[in-house]
């Protein structure tokens, strides 16, 4: 490491597996957090993501489901609006999440798209979403398309989520559901299964790493330049 001029040493820590795996893992359920993106009376990104509810119950994890109605535009009302506040605490609850949304024009709805803007980078310390785990869905009303799962791991990824790699596309969701609103059996509810199995798997794997995972160099940096300057100005 001679020739990592640019580099303070005695920051840059090698990635240890023994570090990985230090913590003793959670014996509590996973939490999972499900966001829809239309408020139809019968919305079929509601339906998608209640049968994913459903799913990652079975599969041993505690769900908490979002309802957007009344939830104002960003910064139309300040964050202390009940369903703002109702919005951030499960974010803050959560230790993985869904995000389902309707393709609306080439894209995710606005409603979709208000719920996420109203989710902070920062909470004071604390960043609500990063290392978090993410699991993205679209429905679609004619054939399928993925423009809004590709925005959505644009989303994702700003948030600083570990977005799994599978997902789904749901087309022509109104032939997916019988008079009871349960989805049919098909490919695309066996997609939705091994969505939510790998969600769950993930998940499991990061929630009692976040910390570790999400430690980096420059900003062990910032913070030891930060301290090193305040040690300072002391002492003048």
């Amino acid at each position: 490491m001679h020739d990592l001029v640019n580099v303070d040493h005695k920051l840059l820590h090698k990635p240890d597996n023994e570090k990985v795996f230090q913590n003793t893992p959670s014996e509590h359920k996973p939490r999972i957090l499900l966001l829809y993106g239309s408020l139809r009376q019968r919305s079929f990104s509601r339906l998608v993501t209640e049968e994913a509810a459903r799913l990652l119950q079975a599969m041993g994890a505690e769900t908490r489901i979002f309802d957007p109605a009344g939830l104002p535009l960003p910064d139309s009302e300040e964050a202390t609006h009940p369903k703002v506040a109702e919005l951030r605490d499960l974010v803050q609850w959560c230790e993985g999440m869904v995000w389902c949304s309707p393709e609306r024009h080439g894209s995710m709805t606005g409603i979709m798209k208000a719920q996420i803007d109203w989710i902070p980078l920062s909470l004071g310390a604390v960043r609500p979403t990063q290392g978090k785990t993410l699991a993205v869905m679209q429905v679609c009303g004619g054939s399928q398309s993925f423009n809004t799962v590709n925005q959505l791991r644009v989303l994702g990824r700003w948030m600083r989520m570990l977005t799994i790699p599978n997902q789904s596309s749901l087309a022509k969701a109104f032939l997916e559901f019988d008079d009871k609103d349960r989805m049919k059996p098909s490919a695309y509810y066996d997609r939705i299964v091994d969505v939510m199995e790998e969600l769950v798997k993930f998940t499991l794997l990061v929630r009692d790493r976040t910390d570790y995972f999400v430690d980096r160099y420059s900003e062990r940096k910032e913070s030891a330049d930060a301290l090193s300057a305040r040690v300072n100005q002391k002492s003048i």
